[in-house]
């Protein structure tokens, strides 16, 4: 199985640094709640000095979204879309143990982060450009086509498993309890994407080897080498 950005994506956006990261052998029963807090601590300390919108993370995946014909503030990445129900709420609905791990990374480095149970991926997962014949299923269950040109992370089979790139995944390969592998996906656009994602990575990396009987595979990818093989 292989992750990548299609040649298009690069082309369009040279500035994108993804860091990616595999795991197999996560177990629902990890106990995460420190980690959570400490990764919320930083959240909550970034955004006592500046709101969401304004941070400089936030501010490159709007600058993205408008590029790609999208209203920022009507489709916001995931990043913000997170920070700005932590800012309102105080703290995040929990979901399993590592999604809420994840949330509390994105929260803290402000960087969009998506998780795949990978049996549900079929060949490969690509960033690319819809066709508009690939199907999406939301987490209630309905399916939906995403329009031609949309950015997507595609499978084999032509189902997507995340629409208008970091802004909304799918129910189709979300984390269960019943899930052991997965592929976690960080992509960052602004100024110090570099360093942040590889710190980002470095941290999850670290995490997973501490929380669970894993031996996590990481990498960080460019456009010279745009390629992840697990």
């Amino acid at each position: 199985m292989r992750f990548q950005h299609s040649s298009e994506i690069w082309r369009d956006f040279p500035e994108l640094v993804p860091g990616v990261l595999f795991a197999d052998g996560i177990t629902p029963e990890a106990s995460v709640d420190d980690r959570v807090a400490e990764f919320g601590a930083v959240a909550r300390a970034r955004l006592e000095t500046s709101p969401e919108g304004e941070l400089p993370e936030v501010r490159a995946w709007r600058r993205a979204f408008a590029r790609m014909g999208l209203k920022p503030t009507q489709y916001r990445c995931a990043s913000e879309s997170l920070l700005r129900r932590f800012r309102k709420e105080g703290a995040l609905p929990r979901i399993h143990p590592l999604i809420d791990l994840c949330n509390a990374v994105s929260l803290a480095f402000a960087i969009p982060v998506a998780v795949f149970d990978v049996a549900q991926v079929t060949d490969r997962l690509e960033v690319r450009h819809a066709r508009g014949d690939e199907t999406y299923v939301t987490f209630s269950g309905e399916t939906e086509h995403p329009a031609p040109g949309e950015v997507i992370f595609a499978d084999g089979a032509g189902r997507a498993h995340a629409r208008r790139w970091t802004n909304r995944q799918s129910g189709l390969s979300a984390v269960r309890d019943m899930t052991r592998s997965v592929l976690i996906v960080a992509e960052a656009l602004h100024e110090s994407g570099p360093a942040d994602v590889e710190k980002l990575v470095s941290a999850l990396t670290g995490e997973l080897g501490a929380l669970w009987p894993v031996d996590p595979k990481p990498a960080i990818l460019s456009a010279s080498s745009p390629r992840f093989d697990f």
